[in-house]
């Protein structure tokens, strides 16, 4: 990572989304990963919530984040697999207005290293909704982990160089 140390830090809000049939609070390990990693980041854990695998449901949290102003990005677990459950990407593509494909591409990248060719399997992905970054990301431990510690910790970190998703947000919503 590139960390400028003469940059001031700026913490974001961001929410989490567990996409799942079978997690709970008690049990959504992914999730606490996640929220763990957002708060050691030194960004505030802005609201989460456990979703089953249902576009609907999906696409109408993700409405309520994006429309929340105090909310800078969403950061989902689970979904993103082959099977007939797994409808988050799906329903990033109903909020999205603009797609982000290196991050999945990335993100599979890094996966390959740790899982190999079984990375093929994720349909991890990010898009920005109306000024909202959305970051779709496998639900296991490992894939979290990929995720975050790969992509997210730098990218949401403002004094990233040459360049990080922070710095981007005031022009998100340009036309």
């Amino acid at each position: 990572m590139a960390i400028d140390e003469s940059r001031a830090f700026k913490p974001i809000n961001i929410a989490l989304l567990t996409v799942s049939d079978t997690r709970t609070r008690e049990n959504d390990t992914s999730g606490d990963i996640l929220a763990e990693r957002i708060a050691a980041a030194g960004h505030h854990l802005a609201d989460r919530a456990i979703i089953r695998d249902d576009a609907e449901l999906i696409t109408a949290e993700l409405h309520r984040w994006i429309e929340d102003e105090e909310i800078d990005a969403v950061v989902t677990t689970g979904g993103t697999g082959l099977t007939g459950r797994d409808v988050t990407p799906e329903a990033l593509d109903q909020v999205k207005t603009r797609a982000i494909p290196g991050f999945g591409e990335l993100f599979r990248y890094l996966s390959f290293k740790t899982i190999g060719t079984s990375t093929v399997q994720s349909r991890a992905c990010a898009v920005v909704a109306r000024g909202t970054y959305i970051f779709a990301l496998p639900g296991s431990n490992g894939a979290v982990k990929d995720g975050w510690d790969g992509i997210l910790a730098e990218q949401l970190d403002s004094r990233n160089r040459p360049c990080n998703f922070v710095e981007l947000m005031p022009r998100l919503r340009e036309k």
